[in-house]
Order: C-alpha cells, then structure tokens, then sequence
C-alpha cells in the first residue's frame, strides 16, 4: 500500500509563502534551486512533506512537453500563469522505473521515468546529497491536476527529525482531496494510479484508502466560484496534537478559520490557493 510521499503546492510569493506557512506554526526550509527553472521550500514530517514551489530567475531554461517526457517545469509555469494552489500529489515508490512502465500499460501516462540528484541541507548547515527518480502519471479527466509517484535513492539524507519538530506538532499528511463535478469520473485514475479500492461515502464522495492517509473525492457544488473550476486537487489534512492549541496559535496571528469538532479549515482565500485542514491525532 503506498503512503503519501509529498505534495506541491505553487505559489508566486515563495517566501511570502513560507513566511505564511510559518505563522501557521511550520518549520519551513531554506530555499532549494532545480536545474529546470523551478525554486521550493520544503516543510518535512514524519513520512511526508509539503514542497511550496514557485517559477525562479532563470524560468527561460523551463523545458517543453515532449513526447513521452513530463516537463515539471512546464507544468508548475503553466499552472500558475492561471491560479496559485495545489498542484500535484505524489506517492511514494520502491521502484520508480517499474511503476513508469506499469502507468503505461495502465493507460495513465507513458512518460520515461525522471532522475534528478541535488545538494540537500542538513539542519547543522552542512551539505548532503538526495536523489530521486519520479514516474509521472495523467488523469484526462483533470488536466490542471499532477499526479507522480517518488523514489528516493538516499532516504537517510533527506529525512531528518530535526526538520520535523513544528510549534503546531503537526506529525503529517494524512488526507488529499480532488474536487470534481462527476466524482465517479476520476475513480478508475485514482485506482490505478494509488493501487487502492475506490470506496463510496453515504454522501456520494469517494475516497482511497492509503497507508496512514487517504485520497479524497468530493462533488464540486459550484461554491468556489469561477476562480477555481474542478476538477482540481483543492485541499489537503495535517495531522496535529492539540486542535485547539492551533485554533489559538492561529488567532494569535489572525488566520482566518472555521472549527467543527476536531477539524480546523483554513480557507483558501487565504492560504495561497488552497484550503488547509488540520485535524486531531
């Protein structure tokens, strides 16, 4: 079963992004620079982290779609010539290369696989060397929706529990949500994609089931107005202690909120493009 290996979300500001995800009591990273015209901070759990990724100075290295070859860049570029928010969900894998080929066998995306190495940096300063191979996958059905699944070659030198300790206690992402006008045309994608049995909800949204988190699919009612049509990956759940130690943190700082129970929203009009839940342990 795979587990949510990471999320991103595209912003314009990316330190007035992380400035923002601060106040909401992350610690976020410093700034990380991709060959291919992409700049992120990253915020890490205990399995799962959010990449904030924003177009950088040098986007006129950006590469184009080619056949059978996924451009990140190009992606994250044309995602926010549009609108800043949740851009790509990305599970994790054991081997990137077979689940390339078996996307394709799939129907769901016949992309050659993407290796990628760069320096990391360890919380004493000090330099260290992460890679990663990614096999990208399309649901038709959501063109302004990513989906990859992430192998990553040096785990011991990326994920550090000195980047892990957050003032909210957040522990991690346990929930992604897809908002779809037809919910049932995303099921077979998500399937195939996550390796999870579609489920159906008394409300009619459906959910995957994943290793410690889940992939929501929830009926657009048409409330988020033109600025943001489905289908569109539109939120995504942290998992923290104390709900309401974050409720006051956040009124402390004046982020906007509803609370019901043990889930606490921010809304996305104020969050960058997308709705962020936290909910208790």
């Amino acid at each position: 079963m795979r587990h949510i290996d990471h999320i991103v979300v595209a912003v314009r500001e990316l330190d007035e992004a992380g400035k923002f995800y601060w106040k909401l009591g992350f610690q976020v990273g410093a700034r990380n620079r991709h060959p291919w015209g992409t700049e992120n901070r990253l915020i890490q759990f205990n399995s799962s982290f959010i990449e904030l990724i924003t177009v950088g100075e040098n986007a006129g290295v950006i590469p184009c779609h080619e056949a059978r070859r996924f451009s990140f860049g190009a992606f994250v570029r044309d995602y926010l010539r549009k609108r800043e928010g949740l851009a790509m969900l990305v599970l994790d894998s054991t081997d990137a290369k077979a689940d390339a080929a078996s996307f394709a066998a799939k129907g769901i995306g016949d992309f050659e696989p993407f290796f990628f190495e760069r320096k990391g940096r360890r919380p004493d300063g000090s330099d260290t060397h992460v890679a990663f191979t990614l096999a990208f996958a399309l649901d038709a059905e959501a063109p302004d929706a990513a989906f990859f699944v992430c192998q990553q070659h040096s785990p011991q030198n990326f994920w550090n529990t000195d980047f892990q300790r957050h003032a909210n206690g957040a522990t991690n992402i346990s929930a992604v949500a897809l908002t779809a006008q037809q919910p049932e045309a995303h099921a077979a994608f998500l399937a195939a994609f996550s390796g999870a049995d579609r489920k159906q909800r008394p409300d009619g949204s459906l959910f995957f089931a994943l290793d410690g988190g889940r992939i929501d699919v929830v009926r657009d009612a048409g409330a988020r107005g033109s600025s943001l049509p489905a289908p569109l990956l539109s939120s995504f759940t942290i998992k923290v202690g104390d709900i309401g130690r974050q409720a006051d943190a956040l009124r402390a700082v004046g982020i906007p909120f509803t609370l019901a129970g043990n889930m606490l929203a921010v809304p996305s009009r104020a969050a960058f493009g997308v709705d962020i839940r936290f909910e208790s342990e």
